[in-house]
């Protein structure tokens, strides 16, 4: 391939030039990142000046990038001729001074300013006046780097993502002082290379890591205060928001260091305490216990960079649950609404025998006939057999009162998300379960304790919080208050195995994991918009290829309905006090405006009317 046109002198005050104006890029800085840099560029044609320090960093980025390419050709993705030619296009050196050719440096070294702006000082010295300098910083200030350099104008932030051969998203970031034309070539260079660019103001975290390091940093705080496992978060977020990997092992693959550093950072420009870093980031990190990269973070891994974690101390035993629980062969299940319905489907196909029970015949028949559409549809696609399907609605029993839950095992409430509808209910099952059954609410968000204390068997009573759609989510959280029992709490651990559900235990607090976790972040990213720092669209295609979310925050918020989304804003903010997470303004005024989203055919976006 024929080298492209070095920038010229008069291109970074015209306007924006083509991809093809930038031909050499140096990568300083060896690392996994710079690596896979050098990687993604060599491979899209480019010439590319590798430099690091440290001659053997040198030498295992250049044997990355020829097993990654071998790779390539064994699936068929690149021949050998091209695998040979990228790899002639690869020159490595450990002397700054040999980036004097480039059109571009992305540097791509410690989070750390003196660092950088040594990097920056030597490259000053070096590369001509119209060369781009580009920082893959996410967490320091852009501006602060541009401002000591001799040509502020020239400099930039390209924060690429890792694996950066994989993401798809580069975040273009642009300070005070950058000139457009840098801004421009930098933009057009990332689209050459397949990224979709997303241009970025200066400001810690930027959009992606600005959204995603604040909720890592609440998960690392929930770990510290014993509310769950490492293993259970991290199964939360994984199964309830289809996450490709919970927060905590993100962190290890992160680096638990680099994490602190963009906290730290986050936290000196918001002066948010969600972004304060969680002393447990601090201790691992002074300890050296930094993720992947040193064998253990928090969790412990088969070697240093291995991707295979091992058992530890805190590995939680192979077995069933605690005790001996209560064999559950019959389950009430009381509501007629989607998730009720969901729920009495869920168990019924998993072969116990289920009372639905409404306030109508009518309501709980209607209920029933949604599930045998649902099967039917089923049935169609190939799931399940016409015989399964009537062997499930024969297991499926409808009742116009809650006397019909007198000789179940379980009662599973999913009602209305109102807590004196869900008292009166609590009460009212008390009366008819017989001695023995445990109890089971499916709140998102109330507190449990307050249905138990209701009853004359608080130790029976448990949470149960299925996932909409509960025939296909996987999750359950089960939830145990100060008086559930060991063997409540075991029954109910020993059905989510039998109804083929990963459960996963917490205690009874605002949020429980997921919604904890997943309100903030949606709440932040509100809080983006509205301090017009970004576009609902720029936001939700950053969080999908930039932090790989099967949905943006603002295509979720208008699934879930903006009503809901500031009802349980509310409830953990007044739950735990904590200013960070009071709803946002903008939410709000939207709510009372009525655009909740796909329901009301407003919302973030405008909606076809249901």
């Amino acid at each position: 391939m024929d080298r492209p046109s070095p920038v010229s002198p008069s291109s970074l005050s015209s306007a924006s030039p083509r991809a093809s104006t930038i031909g050499t890029v140096a990568v300083v800085g060896l690392g996994t990142m710079g690596t896979g840099i050098a990687e993604l560029l060599v491979c899209a044609g480019h010439e590319v000046i590798g430099v690091d320090i440290d001659p053997a960093a040198v030498g295992r980025a250049r044997r990355a990038v020829e097993e990654a390419t071998a790779r390539a050709v064994r699936r068929g993705r690149t021949s050998e001729r091209e695998r040979t030619a990228a790899l002639s296009r690869l020159r490595t050196f450990t002397e700054i001074g040999a980036a004097a050719d480039a059109d571009l440096v992305i540097e791509v070294t410690t989070e750390s300013y003196a660092v950088k702006q040594e990097v920056f000082r030597a490259l000053d010295a070096v590369v001509r006046p119209e060369t781009i300098l580009a920082t893959g910083t996410n967490a320091l200030s852009v501006t602060r780097l541009a401002s000591e350099s001799a040509h502020p104008e020239r400099v930039l932030g390209l924060h690429f993502f890792h694996p950066a051969p994989a993401m798809g998203l580069v975040e273009v970031v642009s300070s005070v002082l950058t000139s457009p034309a840098a801004v421009g070539a930098a933009t057009d260079l990332a689209t050459g290379l397949g990224k979709e660019p997303v241009a970025v103001g200066d400001r810690p975290g930027f959009v992606a890591d600005g959204l995603l390091f604040g909720y890592l940093n609440q998960a690392a705080a929930m770990y510290e205060s014993r509310y769950a496992s490492r293993e259970d978060i991290d199964a939360a977020m994984r199964l309830g928001c289809g996450l490709p990997m919970g927060p905590l092992a993100l962190l290890d693959l992160i680096g638990v260091d680099t994490a602190h550093t963009v906290l730290e950072a986050m936290y000196a420009s918001s002066q948010d305490r969600l972004h304060a870093p969680a002393p447990i980031l601090g201790q691992l990190t002074e300890a050296g216990l930094t993720g992947r990269k040193a064998g253990r973070g928090f969790y412990s891994y088969a070697a240093p960079g291995s991707a295979r974690t091992v058992p530890d101390a805190l590995t939680p035993p192979p077995g069933p649950g605690l005790g001996t629980e209560p064999r559950v062969r019959t389950v009430g299940v009381a509501g007629s609404g989607t998730m009720a319905s969901g729920i009495a489907e869920v168990f019924a196909r998993s072969g116990f025998e289920v009372v639905l029970a409404a306030r109508t015949t009518g309501k709980a028949e209607a209920a029933v006939e949604r599930i045998a559409a649902s099967l039917e549809r089923a049935v169609r696609r190939g799931r399940m057999t016409a015989g399964e399907r009537e062997g499930t609605l024969a297991r499926l029993s409808p009742a116009g009162s809650y006397e019909g839950f007198a000789a179940v095992d379980l009662a599973v409430e999913a009602v209305a998300e109102d807590l004196e509808v869900k008292r009166e209910l609590f009460a009212t099952l008390d009366k008819v379960c017989r001695p023995g059954a445990v109890l089971a609410t499916t709140t998102s968000s109330l507190p449990v304790i307050a249905l138990a204390r209701v009853t004359r068997r608080p130790e029976s009573v448990v949470g149960m919080h299925f996932f909409n759609p509960a025939p296909a989510m996987k999750l359950v959280e089960v939830v145990r208050t100060v008086l559930t029992a060991d063997a409540a709490h075991a029954a109910v651990r020993s059905v989510c195995g039998a109804l083929g559900k990963h459960p996963v235990d917490c205690g009874d607090r605002a949020g429980f994991i997921v919604n904890a976790l997943l309100f903030p972040y949606l709440n932040n990213a509100v809080k983006m918009v509205q301090e017009h720092y970004a576009s609902p669209d720029e936001i939700d295609l950053a969080m999908r290829l930039g932090g790989g979310y099967p949905m943006g925050p603002f295509e979720l918020l208008d699934t879930v309905g903006l009503d809901v989304s500031l009802a349980i804003e509310r409830v953990l903010h007044r739950a735990f006090r904590d200013p960070g997470l009071a709803p946002a303004p903008l939410l709000e005024h939207l709510v009372a405006a009525g655009c909740l989203g796909r329901k009301s055919g407003r919302g973030f976006r405008e909606h076809a009317r249901r």
